[in-house]
């Protein structure tokens, strides 16, 4: 516990050393079932109250180690489940979040697509689990089959808004290999 209050302070620290307006903020703690683990919702905000960066830090709650993941350029985290099948063999973290790759080039918005990222419970593993180009609209966990359901559609004119002519998909994806089973048009 005495090395987990050393590392918030060195982070707070590193914080003020970067930039004297910037602030971290956390927005909220998930417990990982079936691990000693605890994930934190860290967002470092500007003088404005924008936010700079956002990441997740997975806190070993017995070791006091912290592993960090980061989003590309900019994101915003929207749903982290748990999903926990133990005669599957299944424990992962899911992540809805609205994400820009390097490529977009550009800043989040309403426009940006949203995506599932599956983590490890430990955080250490972290795979993209939708296409780049897909904008998940819902998606839910079969936890019978270990399998996770995504509706979403492709910009297919590549205006950034969802019209008749984009492309309409069904994914079913396997959460034991993370791989696509089915897809449904």
């Amino acid at each position: 516990m005495k090395q987990l209050l050393t590392f918030f302070v060195c982070l707070s620290f590193c914080a003020v050393a970067q930039d004297k307006y910037n602030h971290i903020h956390f927005d909220k703690l998930v417990a990982v079932e079936g691990s000693d683990c605890v994930i934190a919702t860290i967002e470092n905000r500007g003088k404005v109250e924008n936010t700079k960066e956002l990441y997740l830090l997975f806190i070993n709650t017995v070791k006091g180690e912290v592993t960090q993941v980061e989003f590309l350029n900019d994101a915003y985290i929207r749903k982290i489940e748990q999903v926990k099948v133990d005669e599957l063999g299944i424990n992962k973290v899911i992540v809805e979040a609205k994400t820009v790759s390097p490529k977009e080039g550009k800043a989040i918005g309403w426009d940006s697509p949203t995506r599932l990222i599956v983590l490890s419970p430990d955080g250490k593993e972290a795979i993209q689990l939708t296409d780049s180009k897909l904008f998940v609209r819902t998606w839910v966990v079969n936890k019978q089959s270990g399998t996770v359901v995504i509706t979403g559609h492709y910009d297919t004119n590549g205006n950034g808004k969802y019209d008749k002519t984009d492309k309409n998909e069904i994914l079913i994806y396997s959460l034991k290999t993370l791989r696509l089973i089915s897809k449904v048009e």
